[in-house]
């Protein structure tokens, strides 16, 4: 017998969205093969990954460059790089995503040259640049310029966009790191949107798109969004997100076009979720971070790419990545997901949920339009301190246990894990021959090319930032002269000047009435009154071009409620300067935050830097995430302590953060 279509089945099966994983690391050419492995296996679009060198404008070979070269991505140095980065991956057919931000409109220009050169056409070349500079300044942290120019920026790659390459994605508004930022629901739609509507009255106002292509902008707006495992919330989420979209463009832009308005978002579900602790249990809290971008047809996510379960532990490997993207194929072609309509439609809860969201981003929203909109916001840091307390509060409720997270405050009791038996080959490691390989190849590349035609590329893009001429062309005569990553980034340095965002400590609400900070905060006045100084003093460092500062943050705020005076001088610091604050500021203690894996060469260049000082006395311990064999090298290098993802317990941390003064001090 036939069996019969179930009533309220879909009459055609919905088609999958794409498929995608991060990936990019050590070279163009090693990455180049994770992708042709990766595409062979089912993958329908790429993700591009970009080192933090590539991503804050720097060369290989310069020195905030030392330790970072194809650590978190692929060295992209120049248009030799990106030919090698797609050989033999047809990019007229590929859908492609690059996670790039301040030197978005450069990486652009290099892709669009090499598709050209495959015999692509680029009206029909499909793919996002990411090009949110607003959460850089909140989390990220690779941002290069000021606001203002980088908004400028922004907005000529729109109107490039629109007029030479329509199917392209010019912007990915990311909430996705605002919610790693500490973002509750409410902040991460209203804070997003605050951006989104930043990016639509530049572009509208400068000019350069006609007011009657407004809906043809809004169409190709795109948001890249963050998904937790309460997937139920992630999904009235989704669907706050796009009534409130289709409301601010119908309204604010004058979009008739329902069609243009929708809500288009890709995902990738949390990262900052997984856990080092029992790192198997994340393999089920990215399936269910999966099912609230997937679960609601009508707020189902275009892209999707999921992280794979060792990330809190190191880099996966591309068996650890396929295994991310079968999740999502057993999701799409094995489950019945597919052949329904939304299954939520007319849901009294949902429909609850959803309007709870919707009244407080409104809220939020209009919070930060009063301040004078999202740039205001960021440079009175209004948002940095938002998001650092609501992360405090978070940090909070899972020290307390009000906020459960298995193998880490509850249900810690664990066999030995099979998945973990094999150590640091249980991730990727990248080669350090990398960084002078590429350093080489670089200063290889500026020797071999024509130095008149870079200076006279050089010459026209400083030219043209100075001015409101559109940089797109100039930044094409760039990549056809053989310019560097380094020297397009350096050539916008010298005319828009660098930024250093607020840091948000002040958001960092105290911790109350703990009773275990107390205990603490006694400790620290204690070791004080011995020592015969007024305060405890800590120095907590970011060395090298790692901008994650989250962690390094909530360390600075739970210290500071403790007693100690923090010195925090932000992201992107050279040893050299660490040590220097450490000595000018006569501290007790050094903290370095190191999540891009690059901890075996920035701390040591911090340890010789204060013995060469004539500080070897001075202790430093060191977070991030760091292997157990890597953490032995640290302390046998003389780092007091190490400490990772599993070490949750922040007052406890700053406990032993007192202990490791008190013995450097022989106070024992």
């Amino acid at each position: 017998m036939d069996e019969k279509p179930l009533q309220g089945r879909l009459p055609e099966r919905d088609r999958p969205w794409v498929m995608r994983t991060y990936a990019g690391h050590s070279s163009a050419a090693a990455t180049n093969a994770l992708f042709r492995r990766n595409l062979a296996k089912g993958q329908t679009g790429l993700s591009v990954a970009f080192d933090l060198p590539t991503q804050t404008g720097y060369d290989p070979d310069h020195e905030l460059a030392t330790g970072e070269v194809g650590r978190v991505g692929v060295p992209v140095s120049h248009v030799g790089d990106v030919r090698t980065l797609f050989d033999g991956i047809p990019l007229a057919e590929m859908n492609t995503s690059m996670t790039i931000n301040a030197p978005a409109m450069w990486l652009l220009g290099l892709y669009g040259a090499v598709a050209t050169e495959q015999g692509a056409e680029l009206a029909r070349c499909a793919g996002t640049t990411q090009n949110d500079i607003i959460k850089e300044y909140l989390s990220r942290g690779t941002y290069i310029f000021p606001p203002a120019a980088s908004l400028r920026l922004t907005a000529d790659v729109i109107a490039y966009t629109l007029a030479e390459m329509p199917r392209w994605n010019p912007v990915n508004i990311c909430s996705y790191h605002l919610q790693e930022a500490g973002a509750t629901p409410v902040q991460e739609v209203g804070f997003a949107l605050a951006t989104a509507v930043a990016v639509l009255d530049e572009v509208r106002d400068a000019g350069q798109v006609p007011a009657q292509r407004m809906g043809d902008v809004v169409q190709r707006i795109s948001f890249f969004v963050n998904a937790g495992v309460r997937f139920v919330e992630e999904i009235a989420k989704m669907r706050a997100f796009g009534a409130l979209w289709d409301e601010i463009t119908r309204e604010r832009y004058g979009v008739q076009d329902p069609r243009q308005r929708r809500f288009r978002y890709g995902v990738q579900v949390n990262s900052l979720g997984l856990t080092e602790a029992q790192p198997e249990n994340n393999v089920q809290r990215i399936v269910l971070e999966m099912l609230g971008v997937t679960f609601s047809r009508d707020a189902r996510a275009r892209a999707v790419q999921l992280p794979a379960w060792n990330e809190a532990l190191g880099l996966p490997r591309p068996w650890d990545q396929q295994w991310s993207l079968r999740m999502q194929q057993v999701l799409a072609y094995e489950s019945d997901l597919l052949e329904y309509p939304d299954i939520f439609a007319g849901s009294h809860v949902m429909t609850a949920l959803v309007d709870e969201i919707v009244a407080g981003a409104r809220v939020e929203l209009a919070k930060v339009l009063e301040l004078g909109g999202v740039v205001a916001a960021v440079e009175t840091g209004y948002l940095k301190s938002a998001l650092v307390a609501s992360l405090a509060q978070r940090r909070r409720r899972m020290e307390a246990g009000s906020d459960v997270v298995i193998g880490v405050n509850r249900f810690t009791e664990t066999e030995p894990s099979p998945l973990t038996v094999a150590g640091a080959e249980a991730v990727e490691q990248v080669d350090p021959a990398v960084e002078a390989a590429a350093s080489d190849a670089v200063r290889r590349w500026r020797a071999d090319r024509d130095p008149t035609a870079v200076d006279a590329a050089l010459a026209r893009l400083r030219a043209d930032a100075a001015t409101t001429t559109n940089l797109m062309a100039a930044t094409q005569e760039c990549v056809r002269a053989g310019v560097t990553t380094g020297e397009w980034a350096g050539a916008l340095r010298q005319v828009f000047g660098e930024y250093r965002a607020p840091t948000g400590l002040a958001g960092g609400a105290a911790a109350g009435g703990d009773e275990g900070l107390a205990e603490v905060r006694a400790r620290v006045t204690a070791t004080a009154a011995e020592l015969g100084s007024g305060r405890l003093r800590l120095l907590v460092g970011k060395p090298g071009l790692d901008g994650h500062s989250n962690g390094a943050e909530q360390i600075a705020v739970r210290a500071r409620d403790a007693g100690f005076e923090v010195v925090y001088q932000g992201i992107r610091l050279t040893a050299a300067q660490i040590v220097a604050a450490a000595v000018e500021e006569d501290v007790d203690l050094v903290g370095l935050s190191v999540l891009s894996g690059s901890h075996l060469a920035a701390v040591p260049a911090v340890l010789d830097g204060l013995r060469a000082a004539g500080r070897p006395d001075l202790p430093v311990v060191v977070g991030g995430i760091i292997p157990a064999e890597d953490a032995a090298v640290l302390r046998t290098a003389g780092v007091a302590r190490v400490f990772t993802p599993k070490d949750f317990a922040l007052t406890g941390i700053i406990d032993e953060l007192v202990t490791v003064i008190r013995e450097s001090n022989d106070l024992m």
